[in-house]
């Protein structure tokens, strides 16, 4: 259920295709972290590279989105969404402690694979795209005031609202089991 809800989600706001919700941010970056976070198999993060490059395909070829994005650096995407499963991942595994102290170690994992994933999809578009002939290092470093905040600020939300809807579902779970009378 969960890995459907997240594959909607993604669905719902990336790009500009035919399901997408304009109004909200892109959410792809918090999909592969609670993916990461709350999904079990792995095979959801080669599934869900192949959801969002699709959806990136079919707003190329529908004519709503350019290709501007679509060069050799795309295949970055891939190392920064894997870079935010396995923050995710790890967050799961080995941080999260089911009290709320684990706010602050959520907050973390979020930052640290966040701050990866701008890395490696940024830097790599930067770099190795060829739409920046004379990129510098200098000339990132200029540019992340500009976009960081706005792309952390994005997976921190929806993350944020995730564990928030989870907390609430699971009080509610715990003082009314299913099948139970009142």
């Amino acid at each position: 259920m969960c890995g459907s809800a997240l594959v909607l989600l993604m669905v719902g706001t990336r790009g500009e295709h035919f399901a997408s919700v304009d109004a909200l941010p892109n959410a792809s970056w918090a999909v592969f972290f609670l993916a990461g976070a709350l999904q079990r198999p792995r095979w959801m993060l080669p599934l869900l590279f192949g959801v969002a490059s699709a959806l990136d395909l079919i707003g190329l070829v529908s004519g709503s989105i350019s290709d501007w994005c679509l060069s050799p650096a795309y295949w970055a995407l891939a190392l920064a969404y894997a870079a935010l499963w396995l923050g995710g991942r790890v967050y799961a595994l080995q941080l999260h402690r089911d009290v709320w102290r684990d706010a602050a170690r959520l907050l973390c994992a979020v930052l640290l694979s966040g701050s990866l994933a701008y890395l490696l999809s940024k830097g790599g578009f930067y770099f190795l795209s060829g739409r920046y002939p004379q990129a510098t290092l200098g000339g990132f470093v200029a540019r992340v005031p500009d976009y960081y905040p706005h792309a952390l600020g994005t997976l921190a939300g929806y993350v944020g609202v995730a564990f928030a809807l989870l907390a609430v579902l699971r009080g509610i779970a715990t003082r009314h089991p299913i099948g139970a009378r009142a």
